[in-house]
């Protein structure tokens, strides 16, 4: 959390900041008992264990917009609200898709490999450009609709499926609403803004590659365990997809059997679940849980 924003609170409450507390769990459960309001990144995880010590705990403040290492329904049973920074760091995920999509579509992650291994592979690699694809968003919010503005900027056209979306909604974006097998089947890029639910969890498995027919790009800056990573492994082994980026994973750090399965030849990303947080987002999301943070307690 930025440092000035921490100021700010402390200005009014009694603030105990510590970036290492989620690896100290006898300390958190202390510290927790006899707190009002916390405040968390991805790492410290809010169970039903830990929570059922927080006696006095109204307000949980998520600094980011993923909810999963908190026990939701926990919070919501026992009158704790939870406040994610909503928004707060759409335009950085946005950002990471799009260039994500074009140095896959360039083939950019095989070009760099080659050329300073002293190969010059000028004409042995093909490049693309967005504009003239289709870009396929599984999820049309904040950030699916921000990736939308900035794919049609190069051409792109653009599909969503959300079943939660109304036509009506989003006459102003000019795309089409189309269901999940149609967006597999028709895609050049998938790029991936769902929530993790039982219903989302593996949603990018076998049978969804076998769907896709245009050999895409897939792109994942949402939650990790919605793509089932052996099969994407597998999927591109195959040529069934012709890139990927991940910035999330079903285990975070990423363990070794899976990026022993990477090698400088793939065309692929992976980055170490960044693809929201940049200086700019970062006094963003900040400020908004600050200010979030002293109207609650403030009543």
């Amino acid at each position: 959390m930025e440092q000035e924003s921490v100021d700010k609170m402390s200005e009014i409450f009694d603030v105990t900041y510590d970036t290492t507390l989620h690896n100290n769990q006898d300390r958190l459960s202390s510290l927790i008992a006899m707190t009002d309001a916390v405040i968390v990144r991805n790492k410290t995880q809010l169970t039903e264990e830990l929570l059922l010590k927080a006696n006095k705990l109204i307000f949980v403040g998520r600094l980011g917009v993923g909810l999963d290492n908190i026990d939701t329904n926990f919070c919501s049973a026992n009158n704790i609200f939870v406040q994610p920074a909503t928004g707060m760091n759409a335009d950085s995920v946005a950002e990471y898709v799009i260039t994500c999509a074009l140095s896959l579509l360039k083939n950019i992650p095989i070009a760099h490999s080659g050329t300073i291994s002293g190969q010059w592979p000028r004409t042995s690699i093909e490049s693309r450009e967005l504009g003239g694809k289709t870009l396929g968003l599984l999820g049309f919010g904040t950030i699916g609709r921000k990736v939308c503005r900035l794919a049609q900027v190069f051409g792109a056209e653009v599909i969503a499926y959300d079943p939660f979306v109304q036509k009506s909604d989003i006459s102003e974006f000019n795309i089409s609403l189309v269901e999940q097998e149609k967006l597999f089947s028709l895609s050049d890029v998938i790029s991936i803004h769902l929530p993790l639910t039982n219903d989302t969890k593996d949603l990018i498995n076998e049978n969804s590659f076998n769907l896709m027919e245009r050999n895409p790009i897939i792109i994942n800056s949402s939650r990790g365990s919605i793509v089932n990573e052996n099969d994407l492994i597998k999927a591109y082994s195959q040529n069934v997809i012709s890139g990927f980026a991940l910035d999330v994973y079903s285990s975070e750090p990423i363990k070794e059997d899976f990026y022993k399965q990477i090698s400088n030849s793939m065309n692929c990303i992976l980055t170490p679940h960044t693809s929201g947080v940049t200086s700019e987002s970062n006094i963003r999301v900040s400020e908004f849980i600050t200010e979030k943070t002293i109207s609650f307690l403030n009543g």
